[in-house]
């Protein structure tokens, strides 16, 4: 039977944790049960809060089909490089913990892997038919800048390298890892979209109604700085590498 794992990144995360990953849970059960069995991962990278005591109690219920991976470094990229290489699942993906991005979008996502029409989903606050709520000036901004600084560097044809929602067939995820996609941090899932078009696999362009977490713990300067670099490095590898 076809099975998903989806991955959930965490950092000191206390005061949510529970009630969004119960929350999802119950989503889960109630609208995607047709689907195939769903399990989260909390995938902790080094808390030094109660998040790592509040993740094992979640995992350890027995009515959640949740698992806790504890990592004692930070980095979204090696949390999911950590989840998604030690899974069995047929499909992983990833979602922030803030749920941004609406559950509803998670059937339409897994359903075009489960059909095979997709090999890769990612949700795109910037496609038509997309809707942000909440979102700053400055943030729309940056986001759009991101995105055509990617646009410009390897002329990919998904819209939004940096929404925290994305999942594919994990049968693709060590091809994708040896072409390129080796990122420790945030900008991991966008090497995974730009390697998987370059290896000329299917990515969805999935357009989301996203909406803006105001808590949100992400450094806009240093991160800007660290992506720009990262993308350098990901262009030289794949100029070696043959378009398919």
């Amino acid at each position: 039977m076809t099975s998903i794992e989806i991955t959930i990144p965490v950092l000191d995360e206390e005061d949510t944790l529970a009630v969004q990953v119960r929350k999802t849970c119950a989503y889960i059960a109630e609208h995607l049960a047709d689907l195939a069995p769903i399990t989260l991962v909390i995938a902790d990278n080094g808390s030094k809060d109660k998040t790592p005591e509040i993740a094992a109690a979640l995992a350890a219920d027995p009515a959640l089909p949740v698992r806790y991976l504890r990592l004692e470094k930070r980095g979204v990229g090696l949390a999911l490089k950590a989840s998604w290489g030690g899974s069995d699942a047929d499909i992983v993906g990833y979602m922030d913990l803030d749920l941004a991005t609406d559950l509803k979008y998670l059937r339409p996502a897994l359903a075009a892997l489960l059909a095979d029409t997709a090999d890769a989903v990612t949700g795109s606050r910037l496609a038509p038919g997309s809707r942000v709520i909440g979102r700053s000036l400055k943030r729309a901004i940056t986001s759009r800048a991101f995105n055509l600084i990617v646009k410009l560097m390897f002329a990919n044809r998904f819209s939004d390298g940096m929404c925290g929602f994305k999942f594919l067939k994990r049968r693709h995820l060590q091809r994708i890892r040896d072409a390129g996609a080796v990122s420790d941090g945030w900008i991991f899932a966008t090497e995974v979209l730009l390697v998987a078009e370059r290896l000329g696999l299917r990515v969805l362009d999935l357009p989301v109604t996203w909406t803006d977490d105001p808590n949100s713990k992400v450094k806009i300067g240093k991160l800007a700085n660290e992506y720009i670099a990262a993308l350098r490095v990901l262009r030289a590898r794949l100029a070696t590498l043959q378009p398919a």
